[in-house]
């Protein structure tokens, strides 16, 4: 008897996972958001993009090729999205080029300068939109004119309404033809915190915990996941900002103890420390030993001090209750897209940000640890918010993945 059975490709996974793009499993792992952004997003709908992509494999290969392109920014270009471009003619790659940081050229200016005399009459290819305004750098759609270029494919708009609809409308106007939409969702999901955070004006917010193959949190990471390549260190080199207990550090915070992404050259996240006065004294007990990047501490201790060698280059925010809205409001005021809210130290002090994550439905994206331990029912559980909801909450592309001996699962909340 012949077995019978269903496979899904899968254009895209995110880069910390180790998925091979042009396998096929059994399930679906399409990546990005529960609902289309242009669907959110009223001027997406304008008749300046009733041009669409018909389908066309060279167009989806180069684009696929732009996005491999962007990835390599990944962790250096927030505020900035990640974008890349490949300029073709004739059917050979001629120029290409990514954005590697903010006030760099963008991608299409590295391409064009790749390719020289021979963008003319070529056509390009970006996953964003180009830009059609002054910014640190000149726009990139006068480049493309400047440069002859025939034909440019767009993977998405730019939901930036500095950017939305006049970039494809400058080169249209300028007689270039542009065809918008070619591997779309694609494009979209190495932005997912760009676009939320233009769509919200708020940094994407991830939950991340660890729990034990029998159902309970745990304060621990599975071996080899913080080394260079471990999901850990990949997460790290993604987020703009990383929330963690003062419990962590117990009574030293050393180099060692603070979580720091491993891949090379990344851009560390700002550390975002909370510190909750148990009555004991209003001094935060950290003492810092060689600890580089930027680092926020917000206490709920009005009257809080730091140990003289953690005054110089920390910050410190006294409040009267330590909450979401106002840590998320502070990031944004950053120019922060991405925050990571990690469970760890004492995890009974993120009980009453996971409820509030949950209630305000800031909490957009969650990444769990399964650790191949069994252990004993914690007496408190900080995710019980989660477990007693009035309402059930669907969990959007649903994905699965082994980080050394641990398993890790990634999904999306979708609040309705």
């Amino acid at each position: 008897m012949q077995a019978l059975g269903f496979s899904v490709s899968v254009p895209y996974c995110n880069p910390r996972f180790s998925i091979n793009p042009s396998s096929t499993i059994g399930f679906d792992l399409s990546c990005g958001f529960s609902k289309p952004i242009r669907d959110r997003i009223p001027c997406w709908k304008s008749s300046s993009y009733v041009v669409r992509a018909q389908k066309n494999d060279d167009d989806g290969f180069y684009m696929r090729k732009s996005v491999e392109l962007a990835r390599k920014g990944l962790g250096y270009t927030s505020p900035n999205p990640l974008v890349g471009c490949v300029i073709v003619k004739n059917g050979e790659v001629v120029g290409q080029g990514f954005h590697p940081k903010p006030g760099q050229p963008h991608a299409e200016v590295f391409a064009l300068r790749d390719a020289g005399d021979l963008a003319e009459n070529a056509t390009a290819y970006v996953s964003l939109e180009p830009c059609n305004h002054f910014g640190r750098t000149p726009p990139c759609t006068e480049a493309l004119i400047k440069a002859n270029v025939k034909k440019v494919v767009v993977g998405m708009v730019d939901p930036n309404p500095i950017v939305a609809s006049k970039g494809v409308d400058r080169l249209r106007g300028a007689g270039i033809e542009v065809v918008v939409g070619v591997e779309e969702e694609l494009c979209k999901s190495i932005n997912e915190a760009y676009i939320h955070h233009m769509l919200t004006g708020k940094p994407l917010l991830t939950l991340r915990y660890s729990l034990s193959v029998n159902g309970n949190l745990l304060d621990s990471l599975g071996n080899g996941v913080t080394d260079s390549g471990g999901y850990y260190s990949r997460l790290l080199q993604e987020y703009d900002a990383v929330i963690l207990s003062s419990s962590l550090f117990r009574e030293s915070l050393s180099a060692d103890l603070v979580p720091s992404s491993q891949e090379s050259g990344a851009n560390q996240p700002i550390q975002i420390i909370m510190h909750k006065d148990h009555g004991f004294s209003n001094q935060i007990p950290l003492v810092i030993n060689e600890v580089t990047g930027k680092m926020i501490i917000f206490t709920d201790c009005r009257t809080a001090t730091a140990p003289e060698e953690a005054q110089q280059g920390i910050e410190i925010v006294s409040l009267d209750q330590i909450n979401l809205d106002v840590i998320l409001d502070y990031c944004n005021r950053q120019g922060l897209c991405s925050v990571l809210l990690d469970m760890r130290g004492n995890l009974n002090e993120y009980e009453e940000l996971v409820k509030e994550g949950i209630e305000k439905k800031y909490i957009n994206k969650f990444v769990t640890e399964i650790l191949p331990v069994w252990n004993g029912c914690n007496q408190n559980d900080p995710l019980l918010p989660l477990k007693n909801l009035d309402h059930r909450v669907k969990v959007a592309n649903l994905r699965s993945v082994a980080s050394a001996q641990s398993v890790i699962i990634e999904g999306y909340l979708n609040f309705e």
